[in-house]
């Protein structure tokens, strides 16, 4: 998963004073769900496209004829089309509409979806899933931002959660029922069903989601001057330390289920992963108005409990259930958590710091890719959830540390 909003999120509403939905000031705001809703189907065909072959590593190895740790390196080539192609892909088309940008990238998911779900090929494969990741890019650089364009002011980080919830549905529903699909009737299927989901989504923008103008001409952003504005680089160290642990344990959570003689049950163990992420993330878009910093902490320390849970007591099953609820807790808010952090932080260069975000999001999922097959490899899945351990640790310790800047007490305007 990676997220950063489009080159003019920050813009709060029209410059004659009417909100986005072309209310008038006066009149009471709402957010456009119908809109909103899209953008979330958005967000969770990109998030679920990026994580179902965790559910689905047996199966896809086997068809593919490489190893487990092989076939996790699709996670990897998801994530690195993502990163390397973001920043300059987001200035290149800085400029084109914002609605046509947004179909074009959702027709790449089901190109790429559809090559992989017909592939035999490992190195066919790998490229249908580069090119997924290149459409993850260009959709992330567009979806925050394009939700909080659609709504007033009083209600955009609301409507950034609303986008935002794709991702938990993703992870609660489109995981398990790919793992589902996939054991049922071939791991192709859940790819293919991917395909049918995007057709509906490419009509349901068309009619629903209002056009929005690209970036006027003038100088690019210059994305490194970001970094000299206080908190900014906190934020970006926690999301770079934070996607890389939680990737670890993610990408092959099948294969470690499996290990502790959960294999069968993956499906609905990523359930309750799932439905906890729900909660998060309805926690989180209540709350973040005022209590960012107290979340985040929150947040951090749950999935630390889950990983404790997984690596100490993974041979009780009820156990791992609980740990998976803990881990979905802390984990379903942080999208929407880091991202406001670092728009805030960022301010003028909200932007910039907004594009690298989503780049160093897709390196640590890259790196979670690679770091989790040497692990497999060398020591053995039951060394994930402590690998997690470590690399929370100093992500605790920046959002304590960053109290007047990046997790500050009190948020900017509140």
């Amino acid at each position: 998963m990676s997220t950063t909003p489009d080159t003019t999120a920050t813009e709060a509403s029209p410059p004659d004073g009417s909100t986005p939905d072309g209310a008038p000031p006066g009149e009471a705001q709402k957010l456009p769900l119908f809109a909103l809703l899209a953008l979330a189907t958005a967000v969770f065909i990109t998030s679920l496209t990026e994580t179902l072959p965790a559910g689905l590593l047996p199966s896809m190895s086997g068809d593919l004829n490489v190893s487990e740790a092989a076939t996790g390196q699709t996670v990897t080539i998801y994530a690195l089309g993502t990163a390397l192609t973001a920043i300059p892909l987001t200035a290149a088309t800085a400029r084109w509409r914002r609605k046509r940008l947004l179909l074009t990238a959702v027709a790449g998911f089901a190109v790429a979806n559809t090559v992989t779900a017909v592939s035999s090929e490992y190195g066919l494969t790998m490229v249908a899933r580069f090119v997924a990741g290149v459409a993850a890019g260009l959709a992330w650089a567009l979806l925050a931002g394009y939700a909080r364009r659609l709504a007033p002011v009083p209600l955009q980080g609301k409507a950034i959660a609303v986008a935002m919830a794709g991702i938990p549905l993703a992870l609660s529903l489109g995981v398990p029922a790919g793992t589902f699909l996939g054991t049922q009737l071939g791991w192709r299927w859940a790819f293919l069903s991917m395909t049918a989901l995007t057709v509906v989504l490419l009509v349901w923008i068309s009619v629903a989601v209002p056009d929005f103008p690209g970036q006027e001409a003038g100088p690019r952003p210059k994305m490194l001057r970001a970094l000299k504005v206080s908190g900014v680089s906190a934020v970006l160290f926690v999301t770079l330390v934070f996607v890389l642990a939680h990737t670890i344990l993610y990408a092959y959570i099948a294969t470690f289920l499996d290990d502790v003689g959960l294999g069968d049950s993956a499906d609905l163990v990523l359930l309750v992963f799932g439905a906890a992420s729900l909660l998060s993330i309805w926690i989180v878009g209540a709350q973040i108005h005022r209590r960012l910093r107290q979340l985040t902490i929150a947040s951090t320390l749950l999935v630390a409990a889950g990983a404790a849970v997984l690596a100490v007591l993974s041979d009780s099953t009820a156990l791992v259930y609980a740990a998976a609820a803990l881990w979905g807790l802390g984990w379903g808010g942080v999208p929407t958590l880091l991202q406001t952090a670092v728009a805030d932080a960022g301010g003028e260069e909200a932007d910039s710091a907004q594009a690298m975000l989503v780049t160093l999001w897709n390196v640590a999922m890259a790196g979670g890719g690679v770091a989790g097959g040497l692990l497999l490899d060398s020591i053995g899945s039951d060394s994930f959830p402590w690998t997690v351990l470590v690399l929370l640790a100093p992500v605790l310790v920046v959002v304590v540390a960053s109290r007047a800047h990046g997790f500050p007490a009190r948020r900017p305007g509140v």
